[in-house]
């Protein structure tokens, strides 16, 4: 699996371009165009990162590897970022991932899944009897495509 490669963001100003430049301060990226301000977000904030020099190689401010040179991070990541602002804009940063929907909790399934929680059985109990594994079914729980019933004290 690869690792997650973070952006470099040291101390004091580093050019970008000749015309742009960012510097940290305050634990807050600044980005300058000659003396002025353009845009900050948090240094741990990597939607915005991403958002931000993706929108700069869109409209040709800068090239990728201005991006790949002043950050550290690699091309491919780049790329990768440069089509999620293609495809969605700048609302594709912050969307939620899309999750899969499970193949194993068919209608039948959960049906005879949500009777045996009803009836009191635990999840790990209620997943041995029906084949299924427990994390499944607790992921199914919090998706709420199936409730635990509270047990009485």
């Amino acid at each position: 699996m690869p690792q997650l490669q973070l952006p470099l963001f040291p101390e004091g100003v580093t050019s970008i371009t000749e015309d742009l430049a960012f510097r940290k301060e305050n634990h807050q990226v600044v980005y300058l165009h000659g003396l002025l301000p353009v845009f900050q977000h948090d240094e741990k904030d990597l939607r915005s990162f991403r958002m931000f020099t993706s929108q700069l190689i869109a409209t040709e401010t800068v090239r990728p590897r201005d991006i790949v040179r002043a950050f550290g991070v690699p091309l491919a990541t780049v790329k990768r970022y440069m089509k999620v602002y293609r495809e969605h804009g700048t609302a594709g940063f912050f969307r939620e991932p899309g999750r899969r929907s499970g193949n194993v909790l068919t209608a039948e399934v959960l049906q005879q899944a949500q009777s045996l929680l009803d009836e009191g059985f635990r999840v790990p109990e209620v997943g041995r009897q029906i084949g299924v594994a427990g994390n499944t079914l607790h992921k199914a729980i919090r998706g709420g495509r199936l409730h635990a019933v509270k047990k009485k004290d």
